[in-house]
């Protein structure tokens, strides 16, 4: 994996999306998308092999273990966490920078922790956090999306209250009482609302 060198200089702020399971981010990323061609969704590095289907630099770049060492030794990459304790994921610096220089908006759709690293690594991006109307309407989005056992969305939940003890770290905080009005919102941040 290999990117070309470009400078920050006067770039668009990366944008980044975190919120509990369910909330409906990834159904709002998908709307954002639709609505501007000026969106550029960030895509991962992974130490995990290709799956059937999946193509290089279009769904993941597929790095070997001591690429992404070197990534992160090398301050390459904004935020990255071992997923299931066996592979490693994480968003690396270039493509950003790139989409940034072509006058693109980069988004990231990413968890707490990577939000974390994005404050310390891109300070200047702007963090948005995706909150449901009540825990009472996340466990019923949960539920509704069937994919999920009893188990596994009780741990969800229980994930998403520490998530939502942390909303106050980020720059905007958005109710998704619905997906259109929380896209325009994001959309408003983002200065394509006009």
């Amino acid at each position: 994996m290999s990117f070309q060198s470009v400078s920050q200089g006067d770039a668009v702020p990366l944008f980044v999306i975190a919120g509990p399971s369910g909330v409906g981010k990834g159904t709002i990323v998908s709307r954002l998308l639709d609505a501007s061609s000026r969106i550029w969704i960030s895509i991962s590095a992974t130490t995990r092999p290709s799956r059937p289907g999946e193509t290089e630099g279009v769904h993941y770049y597929f790095v070997t273990d001591e690429e992404f060492d070197r990534l992160i030794d090398e301050g390459e990459m904004l935020e990255w966490a071992y997923v299931h304790g066996k592979h490693r994921y994480g968003t690396p610096r270039q493509p950003v920078l790139e989409a940034q220089a072509q006058g693109l908006i980069p988004l990231l759709e990413i968890d707490l922790d990577g939000a974390r690293q994005i404050r310390k690594s891109m300070p200047e991006a702007v963090q948005i956090f995706i909150e449901p109307p009540s825990m009472e309407e996340l466990e019923r989005r949960l539920r509704g999306r069937g994919t999920e056992d009893e188990e596994e969305i009780a741990r969800r939940m229980e994930t998403a209250r520490g998530e939502m003890a942390a909303r106050d770290e980020f720059d905007v905080r958005i109710v998704n009482r619905d997906v259109s009005g929380a896209t325009r919102q994001i959309l408003h941040l983002m200065g394509l609302d006009k």
